[in-house]
């Protein structure tokens, strides 16, 4: 059986949550974002982005490039209030599904031509369903796997939708900028360019081995994306509400220097695997264990992040709320709750261009040698 991916996609998806509430936004420049001479884009308007505006630039450039721009803090809770209605509204209709980000989704419904007149019409039904019952414009893309799909949506926006019948894969994206596939990259596209690739059409003729030899591992993956390959099924998401950590003592401490910086590594750690899952947290809580076995625990809600600079400013007061009795303690634990599905372009409302640079290469050096091959001074025991 030939396999069909649906891959859905909310377009500018903050910015038409802002026009929901305040109709003299639309058909003007809009950019949601901080308000501080350090914040970034977080979502851009089409009107905006004629004028070269773009997710992640800078405020103060995107304001010297288009000073006509409203901008707009924006509401995260407002986002996810929205978010969760297409995901009960995907949820309601689909045979299987996986939401990934706030307002990206891949459905698969492979087999559903024996069920329905055809398998495009019923993606058109859903995509109706979704604008008449939230009025936020969505569009789509059709195709054997979730690579194709995923460019096709880009290519249908906005507020469209395309088919790529099964066979047509590789000849749909032969036209495309090699920019369009998932996984390039500014400095991988500077690379091919330097190879003279452009067109993916190009790219479709190198020799895997030269991929290989100039990208790695992630050449062939490069490669087989562009013949239009990629078997990568979708998976139902298993909610994950919490995650935490907790560390008992050989000795008992009232170390309060030592029992911070443990805290800070266990934020640190956290944080990473957060980011790892693509989410984010709005509460967290201290969990102390004294050595008379008596439990102090502490929360609060926080807007939502993955940031350890971030986290660790709310924890550590929370610790010293929490520790009130100043006896030794044998345990103290870390939980982040209230988790949902968001990353870096999330954070992007945080006023830190520049955190969020470093974060992402931290990231990186972690993925690829371990999570220990770099960590905070501040969290050495």
């Amino acid at each position: 059986m030939n396999r069909s991916i649906l891959h859905l996609d909310l377009d500018s998806f903050f910015v038409s949550v802002e026009r929901l509430a305040d109709s003299s936004l639309f058909n003007k420049p809009i950019i949601v974002g901080g308000n501080s001479e350090r914040a970034v884009v977080a979502a851009c308007s089409y009107e905006a982005r004629k004028y070269g505006v773009h997710s992640a630039m800078p405020i103060r450039m995107a304001k010297s490039i288009c000073p006509e721009a409203i901008i707009v803090r924006g509401n995260m809770d407002t986002y996810i209030k929205y978010s969760a209605m297409v995901t009960e509204i995907v949820d309601r209709y689909s045979p299987l599904y996986e939401k990934a980000s706030i307002d990206e989704f891949y459905v698969d419904i492979s087999g559903m031509d024996k069920y329905v007149k055809s398998s495009y019409l019923w993606a058109k039904e859903l995509r109706n369903f979704i604008l008449k019952e939230t009025n936020l414009p969505i569009s789509f893309g059709l195709s054997s796997n979730k690579t194709v799909s995923k460019v096709g949506t880009g290519e249908a926006k906005p507020n469209n939708h395309i088919n790529i019948p099964y066979g047509s894969e590789r000849q749909f994206l032969a036209p495309l900028s090699v920019k369009k596939i998932p996984m390039v990259g500014n400095k991988t596209y500077i690379k091919l360019r330097t190879m003279g690739v452009e067109r993916i059409r190009t790219l479709q003729e190198i020799p895997q081995d030269l991929m290989m030899k100039a990208f790695g591992k992630n050449g062939i993956l490069i490669w087989e994306k562009a013949q239009g390959i990629d078997s990568t099924p979708v998976l139902k998401d298993i909610e994950q509400k919490s995650i935490s950590t907790e560390r008992t003592f050989e000795q008992d401490s009232c170390d309060v220097k030592q029992l911070r910086n443990i805290i800070i590594s266990m934020v640190e750690d956290l944080a990473y695997k957060l980011r790892k899952l693509n989410k984010m947290t709005s509460s967290i809580s201290i969990k102390i264990r004294y050595s008379d076995f008596q439990t102090q625990t502490k929360q609060m809600r926080i807007d939502y992040t993955n940031l350890d600079s971030v986290l660790i400013k709310h924890i550590l007061p929370l610790f010293d709320k929490a520790y009130s009795r100043r006896l030794l303690i044998r345990l103290i634990g870390v939980r982040f709750t209230n988790l949902i599905v968001g990353s870096y372009q999330l954070n992007l409302f945080e006023d830190i261009e520049s955190q969020l640079r470093l974060y992402k290469t931290v990231d990186k050096l972690k993925n690829k040698y371990g999570k220990d091959i770099i960590f905070r001074a501040s969290g050495l025991p």
